[in-house]
């Protein structure tokens, strides 16, 4: 498992999905243009997920429900909302395709923009056995999935949350 002083201090985990519980962790950080609200709009913005998260195909909601169906890289996920306090966090369960993750974002103004955290923690059996089998001195290669993912992820944040262009004249 993982060390908790790895996650952000002001991200709230649910019991049992705690980096201390999970069989795979990542954080990942960036700061985007625009306030935290238009962050949060975009990230609540379920009926476009499509568009721009890697690997949705199709949600089931048009609007951010409590719960909703997500089908990602060809799994269908359940997904439960854990926590929404506009326009600072968001926090949802994927429970699918053998794995639960649940995902805490936490979104702060700054100077510049937004301030964007976002913390996965996995617990499935396939990190669990890669994890065993890793060497230690490379790291754990379970957790490249999740980098990747997170990458993505802020990088078509940052993408959405630049300004729209003027209208031509």
């Amino acid at each position: 498992m993982y060390d908790t002083s790895d996650s952000h201090p002001d991200i709230h985990w649910p019991s049992g999905f705690s980096p201390a519980d999970a069989d795979s962790f990542h954080r990942a950080q960036a700061v985007v243009p625009g306030p935290p609200e238009r962050a949060f709009q975009l990230l609540t913005d379920v009926a476009n997920w499509p568009k721009w998260v890697p690997g949705c195909e199709e949600v089931s909601s048009v609007t951010l429900a409590q719960t909703f169906e997500v089908v990602w890289a060809g799994h269908l996920f359940e997904v439960f909302v854990g926590e929404s306090v506009p326009p600072r966090r968001i926090g949802w369960l994927g429970i699918g395709g053998g794995v639960m993750l649940y995902q805490a974002w936490l979104l702060t103004g700054t100077e510049d923009g937004t301030e964007v955290v976002v913390e996965n923690a996995v617990r499935a059996d396939a990190p669990r056995r890669v994890r065993a089998d890793a060497p230690r001195p490379f790291g754990n290669p379970s957790d490249a999935w999740a980098e990747r993912l997170n990458e993505l992820w802020l990088a078509q944040l940052d993408k959405l949350s630049q300004p729209l262009p003027d209208p031509a004249p």
